[in-house]
C-alpha cells in the first residue's frame, strides 16, 4: 500500500487543534507532545482524515481501535481495511466487537452506547488519557439541526462536545472546525483508503434527513451552525458548574429526596435528567435508552411541579416531603 504525504499547513493546523484541547481538558497543564492519544477509527473518510493527521502531527504516539459494530455484512472487511493502513503506517491496531449483539430499538442509539463502552474499556486498558473522534463541522451543523427539531434546552443545543470526560479521561473532538469536504478531499488527494458507510444514506434515520436538508438549503452555512454550537456549549459550560454544585449539595441518593422544587426551571432540567441517569447506573435499568445530554423531560417536570408522579426512560419520580424520590418504574401491565 503506497500512502501520499498529507499537506504540512493541514498537519500543522491539527496538531494545534489537538494541542489546544488537550490543554483544556488539562486546565492548561499538559502538553499534547508527551501524551499517548488514542483514535477511534470506524473506516470513513473523516476517521481515516484523523488517523493520516493524527499519525503525521505525532508520531510513535498514537494507538488505533475500530469498533465492528457487526450490524453489516462488510463491517468486518472494513475494520480489517484500518487494520491495513495501520499496519503501513506502523500504527498498533485494534478491533472491538460488542459484548452482545446491537437489535430492538433505536439500533443507532444502542450502537453508539456499545462503542463507547468499548472504547473506554479499550482506552483504559491501554492507559492513555485522551480519546480522539472523527466528529467535524457538518456532524455538528447536523446535530445542531436535530436537537432544535427536538425542541432540545441549552444542553442538547450545545451538540457535540469539543471535550467530555470519561470514566478513563477525555474524549477530544479536534475536527469540529474541518468540514467533511475537506478531509474527504485530505484522504483522496492521499490516496488513503476510507469506505462510505451505506447506512449514512438510509433514509429512515432523522440525521440522514438532516443532512439531505442542509445540502438542498445553501442559506444553512454548516460551519457557521457548528461555530454556533460552540458558542452554546460555552455557556453551557458555566451553567453546568452551578448544576455541579447543587447537585453535590442536595443528591444523597434515588430514595433520599431532591429538593429541587423551588429551583429556575433550566437547573431542574440537568438535575433531574442527571438524577435519572444516576437511578438508572444504580438499578441496572438499560432500556429503554436514554440521553442525559438531550432527553426532553418537559412533560416529566410538568408533573412534578403539580405534585403528580410521573414516569420516564424507566424510573418513576414522585414528589415527597424532602423533595423528589426516583426508583424502578412498575412493569407495564400486559393486555
Amino acid at each position: 500500500m503506497t500512502l501520499r504525504p498529507l499537506p504540512g499547513a493541514a498537519v500543522a493546523r491539527f496538531r494545534g487543534d489537538v494541542e489546544r484541547l488537550v490543554a483544556r481538558a488539562c486546565d492548561g497543564m499538559t502538553s499534547a507532545d508527551g501524551a499517548r492519544l488514542a483514535l477511534a477509527v470506524s473506516g470513513g473518510a473523516d476517521s481515516m482524515a484523523m488517523l493520516r493527521l493524527a499519525v503525521a502531527a505525532f508520531p510513535e504516539r498514537i494507538i488505533v481501535a475500530t469498533f465492528d459494530h457487526r450490524l453489516r455484512a462488510d463491517s468486518g472487511a472494513e475494520a480489517a481495511m484500518v487494520a491495513g493502513v495501520c499496519a503501513t503506517l506502523d500504527v498498533p491496531h485494534h478491533i472491538l466487537t460488542p459484548a452482545a449483539p446491537i437489535a430492538g430499538n433505536s439500533v443507532q442509539m444502542r450502537a453508539r452506547t456499545a462503542r463507547y463502552v468499548a472504547l473506554g474499556d479499550w482506552a483504559r486498558g491501554e492507559d492513555v488519557n485522551f480519546l480522539l473522534t472523527g466528529h467535524h463541522a457538518d456532524d455538528q451543523a447536523e446535530t445542531l439541526l436535530m436537537r432544535l427539531q427536538r425542541a432540545s434546552g441549552l444542553s442538547g443545543l450545545a451538540a457535540i462536545r469539543a471535550v467530555r470526560f470519561d470514566a478513563f479521561g477525555a474524549v477530544l473532538r479536534p475536527l469540529l472546525a474541518w468540514r467533511r469536504s475537506e478531509l474527504r478531499a485530505l484522504v483522496e488527494d492521499s490516496a488513503t483508503p476510507f469506505v462510505d458507510d451505506p447506512s449514512n444514506q438510509d433514509p429512515r434515520h432523522d440525521r440522514t434527513k438532516i443532512r439531505a436538508l442542509l445540502a438542498a438549503t445553501p442559506a444553512l452555512d454548516p460551519a457557521a451552525l457548528a461555530a454556533s454550537a460552540g458558542y452554546l456549549a460555552e455557556a453551557e459550560e458555566v451553567l453546568a458548574r452551578h448544576a455541579e454544585l447543587r447537585w453535590s449539595e442536595g443528591w444523597r441518593g434515588p430514595d433520599r429526596g431532591l429538593a429541587i422544587a423551588g429551583e429556575p426551571r433550566d437547573l431542574r432540567r440537568r438535575l433531574v435528567r442527571r438524577a435519572l441517569a444516576e437511578t438508572r447506573a444504580r438499578l441496572g435499568v438499560l432500556h429503554p435508552p436514554f440521553d442525559p445530554d438531550s432527553a426532553n423531560v418537559e412533560p416529566l417536570l410538568d408533573a412534578l411541579a403539580a405534585g403528580r408522579t410521573a414516569t420516564q426512560a424507566g424510573i418513576m419520580v414522585r414528589p415527597g416531603s424532602a423533595g423528589w424520590i426516583f426508583c424502578a418504574a412498575p412493569p407495564r401491565r400486559s393486555l
